[in-house]
């Protein structure tokens, strides 16, 4: 007894002391960001401000340009607090009316009422989505607190000093959102598994306390969708508007302090790509590990292994806390930048470094907790697994297996971010034959781009297909549920350099907008240049774990839904009929996404045109003028994003449970396949199309392209040219590509969690009561 209970005690600190770890880092890198100072740096800075300012005027422009910065950075911060308390009320709402239906609906089982089950997965539904909200606002904030600095630490001399210290600053910032999330995540989740633990018989009912703790995971995905749709129309509207209002229209650069929606694009940089994307992630952690429990709860040998054993997928992700937080100080203090050459180089390899260090340290986590071998059912693999009998669900040399799955999701995972860079840098040949062909026009442009997106996707979704092939082989569903919980292994490190491009966008725009040195502006400008880049690196990353989790969920929810391979068959016509019509959903979720930033970015530009009509000298940049109206600009974002983003969350919600309530659980296992299947493919290319204009846009201001010895720059037709393309791209790559994520997840994880209610409908056949195979 004393031995089991040492065991136990030493699990639970496997799990939980990483994740503090990882949450009292975290807060010791926000320390460091808050030595950073938004004024001079010292009594000698001041007083060489003074001699120059009584000599030049240029000193009087320079002080007049860090106090703008201060003013820039506290209106980007008021204008992110007011857009996530405004959409955050309407998710308190959403968890309290949904949380509600839930108690009933998911309380209806094929036996009758259990009223214990529906509210304890209702409460953990409340508790995901909060926790999801909680990581949300962190890592937005701490992305709004360190852009003006990592603007700052570009200015610092000698150069090389500001190259390390403004990289460190947006580092640090993207990495205080990585390790919060991650520890809070696996805090939260933990400490709920251990509360409910009393309410249950784990040896017996470890399928309903699992269950239970599905909802957390669907509360995740579901705050992530109004996360990333609302997010992602938000930063689109005011980007698109700001584009096409400044540099199409009235021929400003990007982020002039003259266009009224600067700030409402540097707003939308930080809820859309910061806020939504570490919800997305956030959810995607949560449902990979419910998808594992629920599989693993229903092996009589997983359970009878005990509680170390079966709860597994925690310790995935805790030692990869530890692992990250040793691999960070690679970035920061052994190899930092020093030029703009290392800058992609360092992230590459912190990335990289993370995911061999995990590969290395699975290896005897999986020798410790997994069984030699094991059966994925209700009987033991003894009895199951005799002589003769082949099948998945039998797993020999269980440790090798689960790492093997492991493996595969984590590598696969590198392999797809640097894919994706290959499609959508600058530095490769694809990305440059999108701006060469900018020379004809923007039509051979679009032409290009959307060829290009389309291509990207075979190598991923190759990948991918050979990754669930072999963890299924090793470990059925299970395998593909640990392979999922092996590409978010680095979670901290993909987020940290993932929210390290938005910062570094917002640090560039903030230097142009507050007018300072152009030395720093090259600087903040090829930080941001590499921020585009991981961001794709982000994206793929994100994407391909996404289609994983949804797998793994499916998985879970054909398991729960008692289907087999002969009741899931494709020649079922109510299955191929859904099939079908769950491939259709993530064509009709975009057309959604992408009208509501047309119409957004309409009013945006139709607002900036008035303001540049109506403020005199407004446009003309004349002296004295009185200052845009940003506040205007920033409140059309807010109220296109929070009324437009209703819509498809109504679509993916509501879509997998009526096919549940009316056709029943075959008709949910051929929608989900579409769906997951179909949403891979618009999300790989979606996102790479619009990161290849946008990188081809760069590339031609760059001058690197050459058209008959001529240099071509901004303001050239070829320019013009890239900037259509790169405006066309913005809510392909930022709004309904990331958005496709929590379509695959969100339509899995419901179908989940009220697999019983389903199942209590006609045994499963749904109020219709078709024919079933």
């Amino acid at each position: 007894m004393a031995e089991n209970l040492l065991a136990d005690l030493m699990g639970s600190l496997l799990i939980v002391a990483p994740a503090a770890f990882g949450i009292v880092f975290a807060y010791w890198l926000y320390k460091k960001l808050c030595k950073i100072s938004l004024f001079r740096q010292s009594r000698e800075d001041d007083e060489a401000l003074l001699r120059r300012m009584e000599m030049a005027d240029a000193g009087e422009a320079e002080a007049d340009s860090y106090q703008k910065l201060r003013q820039i950075y506290r209106d980007i911060q008021a204008g992110a607090k007011a857009f996530l308390a405004a959409e955050y009320r309407m998710c308190l709402a959403f968890l309290a009316v949904f949380g509600v239906a839930m108690i009933f609906f998911v309380a209806k089982v094929e036996s009758g009422w259990d009223f214990k089950i529906g509210t304890l997965t209702a409460f953990s539904f409340f508790v995901g989505g909060i926790t999801s909200m909680v990581s949300g606002y962190i890592g937005m904030m701490i992305a709004v607190f360190t852009n003006a600095r990592c603007t700052m630490c570009a200015t610092q001399t000698p150069d090389s000093l500001a190259w390390k210290e403004s990289f460190n600053s947006a580092f640090r910032g993207g990495a205080v959102m990585g390790f919060a999330l991650s520890g809070l995540g696996i805090v939260v989740m933990y400490f709920l598994m251990c509360m409910y633990v009393s309410a249950f018989d784990v040896a017996v009912e470890a399928v309903k306390l699992f269950e239970c703790i599905a909802g957390f995971g669907l509360g995740g995905s579901a705050i992530a969708m109004f996360g990333r749709v609302g997010g992602g129309i938000y930063t689109k509207a005011a980007d698109v508007g700001a584009d096409l209002a400044g540099k199409v229209v009235s021929g400003i650069p990007e982020d002039d302090p003259r266009n009224p929606a600067t700030i409402a694009d540097n707003v939308g940089d930080n809820v859309g790509d910061v806020a939504g994307m570490g919800s997305d992630l956030f959810g995607s952690f949560g449902e990979a590990t419910c998808a594992a429990l629920v599989i693993a709860a229903q092996s009589h040998d997983l359970v009878s292994a005990g509680w170390d054993t079966l709860i597994f997928p925690l310790y995935i992700s805790s030692v990869g806390i530890l692992v990250c937080i040793a691999t960070s100080f690679v970035a920061t203090d052994f190899r930092p930048v020093r030029s703009e050459a290392s800058i992609e180089e360092v992230l590459k390899t912190q990335l990289t470094l993370s995911t061999v260090g995990m590969t290395v340290a699975m290896f005897p986590v999986c020798a410790m907790f997994m069984p030699q071998e094991f059966y994925l059912g209700p009987k033991s693999f003894a009895s199951a697994c005799v002589e003769g009998v082949s099948t998945s669900k039998c797993v020999t040399m269980g440790p090798m297996s689960a790492f093997c799955c492991i493996a595969a999701g984590l590598w696969g995972g590198l392999i797809i971010g640097f894919v994706t860079e290959y499609y959508t840098s600058h530095s490769y040949s694809p990305v440059r034959e999108v701006a060469r062909s900018t020379e004809t026009g923007a039509a051979t442009n679009i032409i290009y781009g959307l060829a290009l997106g389309y291509k990207s996707a075979i190598l991923p979704v190759s990948l991918l297909s050979v990754v669930v092939y072999l963890s299924f082989y090793l470990g059925d569903m299970y395998g593909v549920a640990l392979a999922a919980l092996g590409m978010l292994s680095n979670l901290s490190t993909c987020l940290a350099i993932d929210v390290y491009g938005p910062i570094c966008d917002n640090a560039g725009g903030i230097a142009e907008m507050a007018e300072m040195p152009e030395t720093v502006r090259e600087k903040t400008d090829a930080l941001d240049a590499a921020g585009n880049t991981t961001a794709a690196i982000g994206k793929g990353f994100a994407i391909g774990s996404a289609c994983l989790v949804g797998l793994a969920l499916f998985g879970a929810f054909v398991t729960r839904a008692g289907l087999n391979l002969a009741s899931v068959s494709l020649v079922s016509p109510l299955i191929f009929a859904s099939l079908i019509f769950g491939a259709m959903i993530p064509y009709w979720f975009s057309a959604m996404t992408m009208k509501s930033v047309g119409q957004a970015a309409n009013e945006m530009v139709k607002e900036v045109a008035r303001q540049f009509r109506e403020i005199p000298g407004l446009l003309e940049g004349t002296p004295g003028h009185a200052p845009p109206d940003h506040a205007k600009c920033i409140a059309i974002s807010t109220d296109a994003s929070l009324r437009e983003m209703i819509a498809p969350a109504v679509l993916v919600m509501t879509t997998p449970l009526l096919f549940g309530i009316f056709l029943g659980v075959d008709a949910v296992a051929g929608l989900l396949a579409g769906a997951i299947s179909s949403s891979i493919q618009m999300a790989i290319s979606a996102s790479n199309t619009g990161g290849a204009w946008d990188n081809a846009k760069k590339y031609v201001e760059k001058g690197a392209v050459v058209i008959n010895g001529v240099v071509q720059r901004k303001g050239s037709e070829l320019h013009k040219a890239a900037v259509v393309g790169d405006t066309v791209g913005d809510p392909l790559k930022d709004t309904s590509g990331p958005a496709l994520n929590i379509v695959m997840k969100l339509m899995a994880i419901l179908s989940l969690v009220f697999a019983d209610f389903f199942r209590s409908i006609n045994d499963g056949a749904g109020l219709f009561d078709l024919p079933r195979n």
